[in-house]
């Protein structure tokens, strides 16, 4: 569990970690957010997220709470104190506090950061991808700036709510003409017959995942061609294998969708190359 969380700029016990009841993140959802792996102690990808997290502060004007290296610093910290070998790290930040007002704040309103960290069973996922799991769709009615990593995950949150009570792990949003946007907290992708990866190209629909760019450095590696566009439900149906990515996932096969097999209805080979790859290829840095 987590032990100790980062508020600005103290290290705080769980049960006494707090903000103000007038940030902005939780008045308005003005805030955005990235989970990292921490794999035997160190991160993965950490160079990749932080420069999502540049971007997302920097299409919602929110200034950054410190430089990029005090950020890892206090990343390692919080890390170290709760004494995670294998897990996440995950971190918001917020506007800030101030009188509640639709009206953004003016530049003396400091922005909150909030860092935790939290042990995970390592291989608790690889039990999970041996046997592969089910996903859901369900309509996209999410706002139009998913490309953001904001924390209004409320549609998310309870897309996935439905999903798991019809036994599925993840719901894939699909748009009004049948295309496959992204997973409610992974990115889609499907494996055709001719053996070619697909995943939707990068677009206001969809978030720029880090694990799906990585995924892209694991094709290249073992000469696997990626198409970025869009796929239908129906060719997802039609493909030989299916998976998701993301940072808690990597890339976990996917053998069923709407309750309907998906290839020989088990993880396939490519699937599975990807998978034992990844953290290969994917940067692991010191904390």
């Amino acid at each position: 569990m987590t032990r100790i969380v980062y508020v600005n700029g103290a290290y705080k016990r769980y049960a006494e970690a707090a903000i103000h009841a007038e940030d902005r993140g939780f008045q308005f959802a003005d805030a955005v957010y990235e989970v990292i792996e921490v794999l035997g102690g160190r991160l993965v990808d950490a160079t990749r997220h932080m420069a999502r997290l540049d971007r997302s502060l920097s299409e919602l004007t929110i200034a950054p709470p410190m430089s990029k290296q005090a950020l890892l610093h206090v990343i390692g910290e919080v890390v170290h104190r709760n004494r995670v070998s294998d897990g996440i790290v995950y971190m918001q930040v917020t506007r800030g506090a101030g009188p509640r007002d639709f009206s953004l704040p003016g530049p003396e309103i400091p922005p909150t950061l909030v860092v935790l960290a939290r042990a995970q069973r390592r291989g608790w996922a690889d039990e999970l991808a041996k046997t592969g799991i089910a996903v859901k769709t369900m309509p996209d009615n999410r706002w139009g700036r998913c490309d953001i990593k904001t924390v209004m995950l409320l549609p998310a949150v309870l897309a996935k709510d439905a999903g798991r009570r019809d036994g599925a792990r993840e719901v894939w949003f699909v748009d009004d003409v049948g295309v496959v946007t992204e997973g409610a907290s992974s990115n889609a992708w499907i494996v055709t017959a001719e053996g070619v990866l697909v995943t939707r190209q990068l677009d206001s629909r969809i978030l720029p995942g880090i694990t799906r760019a990585s995924v892209t450095d694991v094709a290249a590696s073992e000469h696997l061609k990626v198409e970025e566009r869009p796929f239908t439900v129906k060719e997802a149906l039609q493909a030989r294998e299916a998976f998701l990515t993301s940072a808690t996932n990597t890339v976990m096969p996917i053998v069923t969708i709407d309750g309907k097999q998906i290839g020989e209805g088990r993880p396939g080979p490519i699937v599975q190359r990807l998978r034992s790859r990844f953290h290969q290829v994917a940067e692991i840095s010191a904390v």
